[in-house]
């Protein structure tokens, strides 16, 4: 056998060089929690590095007093733990992260604990040339500091406020230092807009995308830029976790995500919260000081948000049944075409969206839609005027010079935080700041008020400071 691992002892692990043999595997595994068939190493390799101690295994699936817990995701319910035959006995599997790959009794999984990467170190990483306001560099002192003392910090930004240009004199010295850094998003179409963004403002720092079907995977990455799904195969791999939009779906509704983006953190590490609308329980932990926050209530090109106007539409339902839109919404769309305004209407549901895009001719975007990826670029290019959307494009992505309607705003899915984002969408343009936003609605909602009273109370506070 050709044996592709140096003698090495595993308590002291050394670091080693781009062109030693091993280099490729150890890139490729450090700081994962793996299956066997996600390791790129033939059966013989395998177990030379299983033999070596540079390979651990552990239970995919371990058995303790009260049930079964799943070693990659953190799973406790029943609910989500399965059962399949494996010879005489059955084998308890994980369904919740199943999309992942099995874990189960029988499939375990594995840690490398050989040889270590070099950390990267980039000097003047970055190439970002514009100013912050006096409300930006704040944040920006904040997030640097946080990020150097391996800190907590709670970002609470209005939408357009520009986090993302408020990262970077952070990531700057993280960079320098040879930190690794993840930044994790709920979701794709978030990740798939800050790539290109971030390497234009860091070309000579290895970027890798990671969610469900990327091809810009780039192992070893310095920054890696992730749905929080992905951080479910880290474990002690970043220096510093900064969790983008950390109360959207579905990362404030699953705790294996939070499992898993903790986890993902080394031991002394930053953690970083960025969003618009903070849940309750991070509220609560910013006022009892629990978690440090700065707080940025102004928009980059300083223009106040703009406030949703609320339009009763109550004979909706019916008129939907009959493939009809009441005249309110109808006139609001005519009257964008003919101003030439682009928009964006925001409707509950895929069976509403579906409808209404062939009621009216515009097309329709959702979760499930394979060709989403292409016509959400073509809207961003300017190639389509309109375009009907779900709760998928309510934050995270930034569309120059729109107008936002919000269909049947009442609607159980549309709480405070996602109106406040909805909302958000509008006004972005330094040129064009004065977007129209309206909830189309079948009678006054706690959250409708609630988004109306959050942007009024924003709006105040950047005046005042």
């Amino acid at each position: 056998m050709n044996t592709i691992v140096p003698e090495h002892s595993p308590e002291s692990p050394e670091l080693i060089p781009s062109d030693h043999p091993l280099y490729p595997i150890t890139v490729f595994c450090q700081s994962k929690l793996l299956l066997r068939q996600e390791i790129p190493a033939s059966d013989e390799e395998f177990q030379d590095l299983i033999i070596k101690q540079y390979i651990q295994e552990i239970p995919g699936i371990e058995e303790t007093i009260t049930g079964h817990v799943c070693k990659r995701c953190g799973n406790q319910s029943r609910h989500w733990l399965g059962k399949i035959p494996q010879g005489p006995i059955q084998a308890v599997y994980c369904r919740k992260c199943i999309e992942m790959g099995r874990v189960s009794t029988f499939e375990p999984l594995y840690r490398w604990t050989g040889p270590e990467m070099p950390s990267p170190k980039v000097e003047n990483p970055c190439q970002w040339d514009g100013s912050l306001t006096k409300f930006q560099e704040a944040a920006s002192e904040k997030i640097k500091v946080a990020m150097a003392d391996r800190e907590q910090l709670l970002v609470w930004a209005v939408c357009g406020a520009g986090k993302t240009e408020m990262l970077f004199e952070g990531l700057t010295d993280a960079i320098t230092r040879g930190d690794r850094i993840c930044l994790a998003t709920p979701r794709a179409d978030v990740v798939r807009e800050l790539v290109p963004r971030f390497r234009e403002a860091f070309p000579d720092v290895a970027i890798s995308a990671l969610y469900g079907g990327s091809e810009e995977k780039r192992e070893g990455a310095q920054l890696v830029i992730s749905t929080t799904h992905q951080l479910l195969r880290f474990e002690a791999a970043f220096d510093v976790m900064i969790i983008d939009e950390v109360d959207a779906f579905p990362y404030h509704a699953d705790k294996s995500l939070f499992f898993a983006s903790e986890r993902a953190r080394r031991t002394s590490s930053s953690l970083i919260y960025l969003t618009a609308t903070p849940r309750k329980g991070l509220k609560w932990k910013a006022r009892l000081q629990w978690v440090p926050v700065v707080f940025v209530p102004a928009r980059y090109h300083g223009h106040p948000l703009p406030i949703p106007r609320f339009v009763s539409t109550f004979r909706f339902a019916k008129l939907l049944s009959k493939n009809k839109l009441p005249k309110t919404i109808q006139a609001w769309i005519q009257e964008k075409h003919r101003q030439k305004r682009r928009f964006l209407l925001f409707v509950p549901t895929i069976e509403m969206a579906e409808n209404l895009s062939k009621m009216r001719g515009i097309e329709c975007v959702d979760a499930a839609d394979p060709d989403r990826i292409n016509k959400i670029e073509n809207y961003r290019r300017g190639e389509m005027n309109a375009l009907i959307t779900t709760t998928i494009l309510e934050r995270g992505v930034t569309f120059p010079s729109i107008d936002v309607a919000v269909i049947d705003a009442g609607h159980n899915v549309f709480d405070e935080a996602a109106l406040v984002q909805i909302a958000g969408r509008a006004g972005r343009n330094a040129a064009d700041p004065d977007g129209d936003v309206v909830f189309f609605h079948q009678g006054l909602t706690k959250g409708m008020k609630g988004a109306r009273k959050m942007i009024t109370m924003m709006n105040r506070l950047a005046r005042r400071k």
